[in-house]
């Protein structure tokens, strides 16, 4: 009887209502401003190659010409792989001179239009954003005619590896 006293009459246990208009009024603002950002946002990809690695002898007369840059902390090489440097870029006071490496790529692919594959050898601390300012001047030149930039395919298909250990033993 105590019991049944104290709390008066019993109440009726009702289902609360969830309001979700404000959450709702939210998303449908949230969501295109999300939409509309994200087309702004965009990521370059440059699809790059792994030089491959061969054992076989090549026979004389298939030799051609295989382009590699080769990056050092003293300097770049430019070169052919069956034939040795064809030009070397030391580094100075204002770091790595990547107009005399344009200049030099500009040539070769004077020399041979046809070729569009160059493989990029770095030493193993040369800084990220020398990688892609060489891959840059390897992918396209620009020229200025007439006071506007024109700009040039070179050798897109870019391959990248580990440099060789240099003759001087690094």
């Amino acid at each position: 009887m105590r019991g049944s006293r104290r709390g008066g009459r019993r109440r009726d246990a009702e289902t609360a209502e969830l309001n979700i208009t404000a959450f709702m009024n939210l998303m449908v603002i949230l969501v295109p401003f999300l939409l509309i950002t994200a087309v702004f946002s965009r990521l370059a990809i440059l699809e790059l190659n792994l030089p491959g690695a061969s054992n076989e002898p090549v026979d004389e007369q298939e030799l051609v010409f295989q382009l590699e840059i080769i990056v050092r902390e003293n300097g770049i090489e430019v070169g052919d792989r069956n034939v040795g440097a064809l030009g070397l870029y030391p580094v100075g006071a204002d770091g790595y001179d990547f107009d005399a490496l344009s200049t030099k790529l500009t040539e070769l692919k004077a020399n041979y239009p046809e070729k569009t594959d160059a493989s990029i050898l770095l030493e193993a601390d040369i800084p990220y954003d020398t990688l892609v300012q060489v891959m840059d001047r390897v992918r396209v030149a620009e020229s200025i005619v007439d006071d506007s930039i024109v700009r040039t395919d070179l050798f897109p298909d870019i391959s990248i590896g580990d440099a060789p250990i240099s003759a001087g033993g690094d």
